[in-house]
């Protein structure tokens, strides 16, 4: 398959595949013309980088989960890590969102008179929205 047939078969644009191709993430196997020509089995290997983007690993991640040879090599300790930040992150999310249905539904006349608010004013202060790992309210 050319690099257009990829890009139009896994929804990559060609830029990034020639990124990919750059980190070493795939690898092309020869030209037709100017254009770059792929395995079909890159596709696979595309959806498991995007997979990885998506659950938040970065490229350089991703690339030790293939072995020399190419073949998927995951690492399930690096799985296991990744789905504990993942669990932190939607703590802290779902704080967030409970805190902005609080206030956007609050009584109070104003939200600075709210005790709920102020604590969950208290806890951004604190860092517990951020990238510190303390715990949300």
């Amino acid at each position: 398959m050319d690099i257009n047939e990829v890009a139009q078969r896994s929804g990559v644009p060609a830029s990034t595949l020639r990124f990919y191709e750059e980190k070493r993430l795939i690898k092309s196997v020869g030209r037709r013309g100017l254009r770059r020509v792929f395995h079909p089995g890159v596709l696979e290997r595309l959806a498991l980088i995007a997979l990885g983007r998506g659950a938040g690993f970065t490229l350089d991640e991703i690339a030790r989960m293939f072995a020399p040879d190419g073949r998927p090599q995951i690492d399930r300790h690096m799985l296991a890590a990744k789905a504990e930040e993942l669990d932190g992150t939607i703590r802290k999310l779902s704080a967030m969102r409970d805190g902005l249905r609080h206030a956007a539904a609050c009584p109070a006349p104003s939200h600075m008179e709210c005790p709920t608010f102020r604590r969950y004013l208290g806890a951004a202060a604190s860092g517990a929205f951020g990238s510190r790992s303390r715990k949300a309210p």
